[in-house]
């Protein structure tokens, strides 16, 4: 597994009976999590005292319960990077600290390719923590998302880390028709960045269901791929797909064609009352050049 463990203003301070305990910077929140099935003993004496909890309802849905008074929005850090945090629905704060340790490799790859402008495509790109890692190694980047209001929140995030003034385009669009277009106005890109969804719906109501429709998905993005590419970097947060059936997927879709390696592992984050990991999804990668490995 690959675990983060360079954050000083996130800590997963323990995990029980479906919730973790965390610390965003000063707060500290509970948060539900269906991977935390133990029974472990909660002696973490913050249980007891928390900023906030996010309680689900039986009906669906849930909300935020808070116990002291917090700021409706605040800052953490991570190195250079600094992130604009608040509580928001279904349980959500805005960033996935565990995807710290993809930044991390997104930057030592676009520093060790020696490339005068790494061109980055990042989809679904949420609120921007791979675009504004990939800005603050110079890559020229283009955020896309369908979310206007996520992608308002990424342009904030580049601010407060320093790299609004960098080549980066901010796109809102559904995901697919971006990358078709993109094939038809042979644009290419390096670097390939995906975290989709397990559930969504497209512009004119399409459903979309991760496990049936990735395969085909990353056949198109296949197609934008310049010609000396870089990597792949896919994320998954969805259950019923594997680190190693992602790394099918890539192998089918992409080693076949362009050669190179795949590689892929869960990724976590350290649990500090336990001293164990907490798996927080996975990630498959593919790498043109197999020497990259050893950035991992």
């Amino acid at each position: 597994m690959r675990v983060t463990t360079d954050w000083q203003d996130y800590e997963l301070l323990d995990c029980s009976a479906g919730e973790k305990l965390e610390r965003w910077g000063r707060q500290i929140l509970i948060r539900p999590d269906p991977q935390v099935i133990w029974k472990s003993e909660r002696a973490h004496r913050l249980w007891a005292q928390p900023s906030a909890q996010y309680l689900r309802s039986r009906t669906g849905g849930g909300e935020w319960r808070v116990f002291t008074r917090m700021p409706g929005a605040w800052q953490v850090r991570y190195k250079d990077l600094t992130f604009n945090i608040k509580t928001m629905g279904f349980k959500h704060t805005g960033l996935f600290p565990e995807q710290a340790v993809n930044w991390d490799f997104l930057r030592a790859l676009i520093k060790n390719s020696k490339r005068e402008k790494a061109r980055v495509l990042n989809l679904f790109a949420y609120t921007g923590g791979a675009t504004v890692a990939c800005l603050k190694e110079g890559a020229s980047v283009v955020h896309v998302d369908a979310s206007k209001g996520m992608t308002a929140w990424a342009k904030e995030n580049a601010q407060a880390s320093g790299v609004a003034d960098g080549d980066v385009r901010w796109i809102v669009d559904d995901c697919i028709k971006f990358v078709q277009r993109e094939i038809r106005r042979e644009n290419a890109y390096d670097i390939i960045i995906l975290d989709p969804p397990s559930y969504g719906r497209g512009p004119k109501g399409e459903i979309w269901h991760l496990e049936d429709s990735l395969y085909d998905f990353m056949k198109i993005v296949e197609q934008v791929l310049s010609k000396q590419p870089i990597a792949v970097v896919l994320n998954s947060y969805t259950t019923g797909l594997s680190a190693s059936v992602m790394k099918y997927i890539l192998d089918d879709v992409i080693t076949k064609k362009r050669k190179g390696c795949t590689v892929s592992d869960e990724i976590g984050l350290p649990v500090t009352a336990s001293g164990g990991v907490l798996p927080c999804g996975a990630t498959a990668i593919w790498l043109a050049d197999e020497k990259n490995l050893q950035l991992l």
